[in-house]
């Protein structure tokens, strides 16, 4: 049975590896602290996993998980990694593999620089500018391509090859994380602050993960803080 996936970017996706437990799991490990244990989930635990989240009793939280196969751009990569706590990830090495020629992100759309967020973006650049931008664009990744593929010809390593690639380029990572692990991303990655494309990444990564915890991630969701 194929693994359920989500198609994100130009290239990208989303892929749900694996996942261990469900919203009885959260229930059943906060229930433990009274000696109890639950086999079916019903309303009352709902009323509980609500209880939880808004407490921020976040324990029981970390005991379900989710792995998930991702193929995204580096400088995507290099935000969600910021995310550490309860989450392990192994990507794809340079000095192992050699990167396709055409491997790289290209945007539909350019967006200007904004005003007041001096790290955001806001609109696209005037119709004028557009297809110089994305000329200037092209030219670079496909420059930086052709001069990876230049050194490897040349006899140079993996390793110090890749040096000249773009951010832009695709790479693929392995993400395991806890349930809480997976909501705080949510919180802080589907905000409108965040960059727009990892926005899209955190939008595939919610809906995979709402089917297996509907109760929970929607507490958690609701919560201050994940």
């Amino acid at each position: 049975m194929p693994f359920p996936e989500i198609s994100v970017l130009d290239r990208g996706f989303v892929r749900l590896i694996d996942h261990m437990g469900t919203d009885l799991t959260v229930v059943n490990a906060a229930r433990v602290s009274f000696g109890k244990r639950k086999e079916a989930f019903d309303p009352k635990d709902a009323e509980l996993v609500d209880y939880l989240a808004e407490h921020e009793h976040t324990a029981p939280f970390r005991h379900a998980y989710l792995t998930f196969h991702v193929k995204a751009p580096i400088f995507v990569f290099r935000q969600w990694m910021k995310h550490r706590i309860a989450s392990d990830f192994n990507e794809i090495s340079g000095r192992y593999v050699e990167f396709k020629e055409d491997e790289y992100f290209v945007p539909e759309t350019f967006r200007q620089q904004a005003k007041v967020n001096k790290q955001g973006s806001e609109g696209e650049i005037p119709e004028a500018q557009r297809t110089a931008a994305r000329e200037a664009y092209l030219d670079a990744c496909q420059n930086s391509v052709t001069q990876y593929k230049k050194l490897i010809d040349l006899g140079v390593c993996r390793e110090q090859a890749r040096c000249v690639l773009p951010v832009g380029l695709y790479s693929e990572v392995y993400w395991t994380a806890s349930l809480q692990a997976v909501a705080h991303f949510l919180h802080l990655r589907l905000d409108s602050h965040a960059q727009w494309e990892i926005q899209q990444y955190a939008q595939a990564v919610k809906d995979l993960t709402e089917p297996h915890f509907p109760n929970s991630l929607k507490a958690l969701m609701k919560a201050p803080t994940a």
